[in-house]
């Protein structure tokens, strides 16, 4: 027989179950909505104002699965958000869409043609290829495949921290862990 006390007793456990379901949700959201790249068009790339960031510009294709999935467990990693939002200018580019644009001088459009690339993709070899570009147009670096958020933080770090300028990359992803990841987890907490 259920008592009056019991009831209570049971609706509160509801409750209680239903308050953590209800936070737990919200943790996960926001953890979720804090780790997004904020992407922009090729269009507001070519009229941006970056400073000191570097423009970094995701090439992909709509029928490339590795492109998804860069998507899906890199870009949406919070460390690699972080990194490419504070220190880069993100560009997603479709590198078969139909626009045309004006980057630093040079005028780009799409090709019809049997060979869908876009004349900005040109000479990529394969997608996703993500091309780094310094903040007056010229490009810096290349990096070609998909790239689990592991290894793709060591690549984001080494351009972001200027440290492409003093080490070899193999000796960079040697002491990555020991000896550069502590100062970039403190240069990442600073807001």
């Amino acid at each position: 027989m259920n008592t009056p006390s019991a009831n209570l007793r049971e609706g509160m456990k509801n409750l209680a179950r239903v308050s953590l379901i209800l936070l737990s949700s919200f943790f996960i959201l926001h953890s979720t909505a804090s780790a997004q790249v904020k992407w922009h068009s090729i269009d507001e790339a070519a009229n941006a104002k970056i400073g000191t960031r570097i423009y970094l510009v995701d090439f992909y294709t709509d029928w490339c699965g590795y492109c998804k999935k860069m998507d899906r467990e890199t870009f949406s990693d919070a460390t690699v958000a972080k990194i490419i939002n504070k220190y880069f200018y993100p560009v997603k580019f479709n590198a078969e869409g139909n626009s045309t644009f004006n980057w630093f001088g040079q005028t780009y459009t799409p090709n019809s043609g049997r060979r869908r690339a876009h004349s900005f993709a040109r000479g990529l070899q394969g997608y996703p290829t993500t091309v780094l570009y310094l903040a007056d147009g010229k490009p810096l670096q290349a990096v070609p495949g998909f790239y689990s958020a592991q290894d793709f933080v060591i690549i984001l770090w080494y351009f972001a921290s200027g440290d492409y300028k003093k080490y070899p990359y193999g000796r960079y992803q040697r002491i990555f862990d020991k000896e550069i990841r502590p100062v970039m987890e403190k240069e990442l907490k600073k807001q």
